[in-house]
């Protein structure tokens, strides 16, 4: 239940994701694998910053150097101001604080303003409304990419409290459930719960393990989506991924729920990259939550999966039973059932 002290429109369908920001040193390996693989196209800002575009929109992908190598912003394009001071009204109605961007961050995220506040596993949340929109044309591989109305895509996230995420979403942008799929990988009970923001199916994936509440995932974003505007664009980059050299997760497949054609490429910084193709589009008026067995009705199948790699998932998963993980607990919720 939110706060009687937040405002009661909803927001549902006024927010995309908009972009992400990745830190990383390892600026050589994913310009190659952003611009020969993925087939995106690049801009340099500094030795120590660079973006990717997907579309007109100014930045999709912002690249900073540092030590992460993981994701550290999400940032959200709200439709209108009215949207934009309702998520923030809801923010500081639960005593979390917002941070205004400065102009620098702004004009290198290719909006006129954003608004930073705390968000689940250390990754900051940045709602904006306008984008800047580029002139120089695209230079890219791809023949081009689905952002609009859907947002460009969606992220993953493992977490050992996924009813707090969940809460979180719900809290701040009216997020709805869109279904669940259950899936045992290598022994481990998996629940992944699908949450919507807009049309697109999904636009976040939260995965638990069932029993011993552990996170086999070093990163904090355990794989990012972008959806190809072809067939032919998956199928191509596929191939390139693999000709380059490039670690591939799994092999093309189609998932169980949302019908996406997708293969996952391994970045540079150790997070899956998901490029998919004609997922569906949800009809507000029909859809109905369910559960699914298995993530894919066919392929998706893990490519070059070693015992030590394993054995480090293991690790990874173990260790995380010493440690807190960060929901935001002013903004998790109450009152999101867990199933």
């Amino acid at each position: 239940m939110k706060s009687e002290a937040t405002t009661t429109a909803s927001v549902f369908g006024a927010v995309h994701l908009g972009y992400l920001v990745i830190e990383t040193n390892r600026f050589a390996d994913w310009r190659r694998f952003g611009t020969e693989a993925i087939g995106m196209h690049h801009d340099t800002v500094s030795r120590d910053l660079m973006r990717f575009r997907l579309d007109d929109q100014e930045c999709r992908f912002l690249l900073r150097r540092g030590p992460a190598e993981d994701v550290v912003a999400t940032g959200w394009h709200v439709d209108d101001h009215a949207a934009f001071h309702e998520i923030e009204a809801r923010v500081r109605a639960h005593g979390v604080p917002l941070v205004q961007g400065t102009d620098e961050e702004t004009a290198l995220r290719g909006v006129e303003r954003l608004l930073r506040f705390p968000g689940p596993k250390g990754i900051a949340q940045e709602i904006y409304t306008t984008p800047v929109k580029s002139t120089e044309p695209l230079r890219m591989l791809a023949s081009g990419f689905v952002t609009g109305d859907s947002g460009m895509g969606h992220i993953a996230l493992t977490s050992t409290r996924p009813t707090q995420i969940r809460g979180y979403f719900d809290t701040v942008f009216d997020a709805r459930l869109t279904d669940s799929i259950d899936e045992t990988i290598s022994g481990v009970k998996l629940k992944i719960r699908f949450l919507r923001v807009n049309e697109r199916h999904h636009t976040i994936a939260v995965a638990a393990t069932r029993g011993l509440p552990i996170d086999p995932i070093r990163t904090r974003v355990q794989h990012l989506n972008i959806q190809a505007a072809t067939l032919d664009d998956v199928a191509q980059s596929y191939q390139r991924v693999h000709d380059l050299g490039f670690d591939m997760a799994l092999s093309v497949g189609q998932h169980t729920n949302d019908k996406e054609l997708s293969y996952y490429a391994r970045t540079p910084s150790g997070f899956e990259w998901e490029v998919g193709w004609n997922p569906l589009v949800i009809d507000e008026t029909t859809w109905e939550p369910s559960t699914h067995q298995g993530i894919s009705d066919w392929g998706h199948l893990p490519v070059g999966r070693t015992i030590v790699d394993k054995l480090t998932q293991f690790r990874v998963g173990a260790r995380s039973l010493t440690r807190r993980e960060d929901t935001v607990p002013a903004l998790s919720g109450a009152g999101i059932a867990d199933d």
